[in-house]
């Protein structure tokens, strides 16, 4: 379970505004890559009741990641959201795709940060001091707050594709390669939100020719 030991830490060496940052979506066909950061108070415990609901996005439910977020949203200090298209992952790959998104996400926080906290990614060109932590997730309540914002946010936007682009069931799969997703890709080909530099969407293309 995440603490608030490292962001404690932080505080205690005189940054007082220390946010969580991570990603949602580098995995996935289709859809575009998600990053957010959190910045919680500083003032915080640890033990309020509302924390104890949070760990890492990927050990929640949909309906109790909904409810962290909406927590969030209550009781964090500020929250940012950035997002980078499946046509610039196409263009600049993911790695650099997921670092544009985390450096937007941080960017658009309504209270600049003194420092960041990320879930095991080096930020080239950062403006602020940070710390990779492994399963970063998994260990700080900001860096899980983030990753639930994010996995909420990209969760949605591939609901809403789903109705711009029926039958690869996008509401479910969320753009991930399950089996029925790569059938009805290589049944339709690829859609607009593809990422056509993803080798299961260029061989549905076409585009390997006889590679």
């Amino acid at each position: 379970m995440p603490d608030f030991s490292r962001e404690r830490r932080l505080h205690q060496q005189g940054y007082s505004l220390v946010a969580g940052v991570d990603e949602a979506g580098r995995g996935p066909l289709a859809g575009p890559v998600v990053a957010a950061a959190v910045i919680l108070s500083p003032d915080l415990s640890g033990n309020e009741p509302w924390l104890s609901l949070l760990d890492d996005s990927k050990r929640l439910s949909p309906a109790q990641r909904e409810n962290v977020v909406q927590l969030l949203h209550e009781h964090a200090l500020a929250i940012g959201v950035g997002q980078v298209s499946s046509e610039e992952i196409d263009r600049q790959g993911i790695g650099a795709a997921n670092i544009q998104a985390m450096l937007t996400a941080v960017a658009n926080l309504q209270r600049r940060p003194a420092f960041l906290l990320l879930d095991f990614v080096y930020l080239k060109e950062c403006a602020y001091p940070f710390e990779p932590v492994v399963k970063g997730d998994q260990l700080s309540y900001s860096i899980a707050a983030a990753s639930n914002v994010a996995k909420v946010t990209r969760d949605r936007w591939m609901q809403e594709a789903d109705g711009r682009y029926p039958g690869y069931s996008f509401a479910q799969n969320k753009g991930y390669p399950t089996a029925y997703h790569l059938a009805r890709l290589r049944e339709l080909g690829p859609c607009d939100i593809h990422r056509r530099s993803y080798a299961p969407v260029r061989e549905a293309a076409g585009l390997l020719g006889g590679r």
